[in-house]
């Protein structure tokens, strides 16, 4: 007989946090902040592991002692950003914006753009919840804003509950 592990609930919750790989000053504070509030409340930060709000996310992550995984578009590791711990090249290009949101339990858009966008519209066609801290990349979208990283870290452990009491039911 073999273990399957402590199981989901005694993982770190997984938050991904997206945004343009060029960003505004803003967007890019506002995204550190939120990485580091997820480190600090155990979380694991996952991105697309390059430049703009990926990378501020993952520095906020790793100044506060955290780990952030970065999604790598191309098939080499070391086109992370320097504050990926976890560096996962794909290959796949830009369809790596799936894995992204697959792999997350909740996703905090910070800005964005068309990239952005896809992985919004991916997150919420496969029922991962999604909200945005700072202007969303698009109107109409029906997503939650958030007022800040430490109202986005608490929202986002919500949902990470939320969605691990529901598999478990």
């Amino acid at each position: 007989m073999t273990s399957k592990g402590p199981g989901v609930s005694a993982c770190p919750p997984r938050v991904a946090v997206i945004g343009a790989g060029s960003a505004g000053e803003g967007d890019l504070e506002r995204a550190r902040l939120l990485g580091a509030g997820l480190a600090e409340a155990g979380a694991v930060v996952i991105c697309g592991g390059l430049g703009g709000v990926m990378e501020a996310a993952a520095r906020g992550c790793a100044e506060a002692g955290g780990l952030a995984v970065g999604l790598l578009p191309g098939p080499d590791d070391s086109a992370a950003n320097r504050w990926i711990a976890l560096p996962l090249a794909t290959g796949i290009g830009e369809a790596r914006n799936a894995l992204v949101v697959r792999a997350a339990e909740a996703v905090v858009a910070v800005g964005g753009s068309w990239g952005t966008l896809s992985e919004i519209a991916l997150a919420r066609k496969v029922g991962v919840a999604v909200a945005v801290l700072g202007v969303p990349p698009a109107d109409g979208l029906g997503l939650e804003r958030l007022a800040g990283p430490r109202e986005a870290v608490a929202w986002a452990l919500a949902r990470v509950r939320e969605r691990r009491k529901g598999a478990a039911d």
